[in-house]
């Protein structure tokens, strides 16, 4: 835990810094990098052994990434969150049978890579539509990462003070019902917090606290998506890469399901 905490102390300013004052270009090339490490990271949980598949797997998201970029970046991006958030509305099918696609078949590797890509891609371009959105973007960002964040702080302590329930034991038996809710409140409560921040007044404190529920929720299927991938593969962690919190895709999984319900629901609530 004290690693834990050291680890957190030292990367989290500099995560609030970069996303408030890089240019989205920077961020984006930044989030690129990060989003690779735990595609990498991806490709080793789900048994793609042969150096040249994984390096295959990344060139064909950086593509995608690209060509983003160069093309009608906000049609195409804002499509490409649509159909983030529609997977993600999906995985809950998947989490209610986390034994799916366990096998090591060619079939079952083919769909647990573009369910990565689903997730990784959708996940980068609603970070940056967000970051690129007028003077107030880089705030809306910071909220939808720090939500998330306090989301899983609050899952942690609540859970470990008074869990009991467990949430999905199938799939993570640490997860209870407790640090649910916790969560769930501490993601709303960070994000009110922020809405003077972000010029919102009275009015818009429902919609919103409903945006920070959705958000909240989606944040946990990430996480429990990432946990089946693991229980599957037999291994409690992504990688090692980050003391005390494991992987890259460790600390990415909610991120990933939370930032395109994030841009859908804020557009959706006239936020």
């Amino acid at each position: 835990m004290r690693q834990r905490i050291l680890t957190a102390l030292l990367l989290l300013p500099a995560a609030i810094a970069c996303v408030l004052w890089l240019p989205t270009p920077w961020l984006g090339s930044l989030a690129s990098i990060i989003i690779l490490l735990g595609l990498w990271e991806l490709t080793r949980l789900i048994g793609l052994q042969t150096l040249a598949l994984r390096l295959a797997y990344l060139a064909a998201n950086v593509a995608v990434m690209c060509w983003l970029v160069w093309s009608v970046w906000l049609g195409l991006a804002l499509g490409m969150v649509v159909i983030g958030a529609a997977f993600w509305l999906l995985v809950p099918l998947w989490l209610a049978y986390p034994g799916a696609f366990a096998g090591p078949s060619r079939q079952h590797v083919a769909i647990k890579l573009l369910a990565g890509s689903l997730a990784a891609i959708p996940a980068w371009s609603a970070l940056l539509l967000l970051h690129g959105d007028g003077a107030l973007g880089p705030r809306w960002a910071l909220l939808a990462l720090v939500s998330v964040w306090a989301a899983d702080s609050f899952a942690y302590f609540s859970g470990s003070r008074w869990g009991q329930r467990k949430l999905a034991p199938k799939i993570s038996p640490g997860k209870t019902w407790a640090g649910l809710w916790g969560g769930l409140a501490g993601c709303v409560l960070i994000t009110l917090i922020a809405a003077p921040a972000l010029g919102l007044g009275w009015l818009e404190i429902p919609a919103l606290a409903l945006l920070a529920l959705v958000t909240g929720v989606f944040s946990v299927f990430g996480d429990l998506f990432e946990s089946v991938f693991k229980r599957q593969a037999g291994s409690k962690d992504s990688g090692a890469l980050i003391p005390g919190h494991g992987g890259v895709l460790d600390r990415i999984d909610s991120l990933l399901a939370a930032l395109p319900v994030f841009v859908v629901f804020k557009l959706l609530l006239g936020l």
